[in-house]
């Protein structure tokens, strides 16, 4: 890298010296790789200022509700927003890899009673790989050919085990329906009308927001896993089992409990103020590189509220501005994607232990085009350690030792 901005080299916390063969280099630590630059990336740009999030040059707060979420997924994978011919080509595509493979669908038949959602998209994206017909291909082409596959089968995925567990007959997604509006079909059996329609919008805006975010733990965790040039399904399932992670994952689905816990607006503001004052951690509010606040909360905030005017129904959203207001006013915290977010999947109907798999529906193309960029332009990212352990030592035999 070129340079590094003063806030990045204020947060190096620590100097150390590593030992090489023959010489000793001075190197950063820096916990958790906070503020550490660790690769370069055409795809997101984090701007704290007025553009907010960027994909490839376009503020995020630009494309959600304006372009659809196939414009934005085409715009991460080719690097350019598509003409009407080019989204077309890329819907045919996508339609044409709308499908399980056999040992897919068995193997969501069979899955244990009571298994984790994400474990199940975690195996079957596995599966996938093994019956992928470029699985082994680390190439441009081929590894594109691979995204697009997999932005239509883990919907499917996600749904067809959910439909199954509840005792419900999977379906198929509608040609006639776009991305969204087939996924709250394939979730909810919601299809016709004006408020589904309404609810599909918003749905389409979430996933834009949510399609990529930079070095966030999951998307550098697929990054590494593809630097060693194993193939793309490797590279996704590492970061799925990434984003499992309760510090990484989750966030919208623990806002939508902790209204559900809260359940009216009249109860709100105590149960807030009691949770602060019990030091007890408020969900949806901060983010560990937005300080300044997150622009897209604001954007889903819009839409959310937009929402509850055609559902008839105020409750999670008047509980979540009382809590909003609370924490701003105690903490100076503002809210982040996932807190409005689980007011709108709330009004949607999504079953919220499906909110993280949905948010994988939107990630899987920022997460391919990340390893389709390591891959193109690859370096073995093999970062160096801290050691703490103890100082040199000689070995003992068994006689000798205390």
């Amino acid at each position: 890298m070129k340079s590094m901005s003063s806030g990045i080299a204020n947060s190096i916390q620590w100097v150390m010296t590593m030992p090489t063969d023959n010489d000793a280099r001075t190197a950063t630590y820096s916990p958790g790789l906070d503020g550490v630059l660790a690769g370069e990336t055409a795809l997101c740009h984090v701007d704290e200022g007025e553009g907010g999030l960027r994909y490839r040059g376009y503020a995020v707060s630009d494309l959600a509700g304006r372009a659809r979420f196939e414009e934005v997924a085409y715009l991460l994978l080719f690097g350019k927003l598509p003409t009407r011919n080019e989204l077309q080509d890329f819907a045919t595509q996508f339609a044409a890899g709308c499908l399980l493979p056999g040992p897919v669908e068995a193997f969501l038949g069979v899955v244990p009673p009571g298994a984790h959602s994400m474990d199940i998209l975690r195996t079957s994206v596995s599966l996938l790989g093994m019956a992928d017909p470029d699985a082994s291909d680390c190439s441009h082409d081929a590894n594109l050919r691979k995204a697009i596959r997999l932005m239509g089968q883990i919907p499917l995925v996600i749904a067809t085990a959910y439909r199954l567990a509840i005792g419900k007959t999977p379906v198929r997604p509608q040609a006639d329906l776009s991305f969204a509006e087939n996924l709250l079909y394939l979730l909810t059996d919601r299809r016709d009308g004006e408020t589904t329609k309404a609810m599909a919008h918003v749905l389409d805006v979430s996933l834009t927001l949510y399609a990529e975010h930079e070095f966030n733990a999951s998307t550098f965790s697929a990054r590494v896993t593809a630097s060693t040039m194993t193939d793309m399904h490797s590279a996704i399932t590492s970061a799925i089992g990434t984003l499992k992670g309760p510090l990484h994952g989750g966030a919208n689905e623990a806002v939508a409990e902790m209204f559900c816990e809260i359940e009216t607006a009249e109860r709100a503001e105590q149960w807030v103020r009691t949770a602060l004052a019990n030091k007890q951690r408020i969900m949806g509010f901060g983010h560990r590189v937005l300080k300044k606040g997150d622009s897209r909360s604001a954007i889903i905030q819009q839409h959310a509220e937009s929402l509850v005017r055609i559902c008839y129904d105020h409750r999670w959203y008047e509980i979540a501005a009382t809590i909003d207001r609370v924490v701003q006013q105690e903490k100076g915290l503002y809210p982040n994607l996932d807190f409005y977010t689980a007011v709108a999947y709330l009004l949607m109907g999504i079953p919220r232990e499906l909110y993280t798999p949905v948010f994988v529906c939107s990630r899987i193309t920022g997460w391919c085009a990340n390893v389709m960029e390591q891959q193109d332009h690859n370096r073995l990212i093999r970062p160096r350690a801290l050691y703490t352990g103890p100082a040199a030592r000689k070995y003992l035999p068994f006689d000798l030792r205390s």
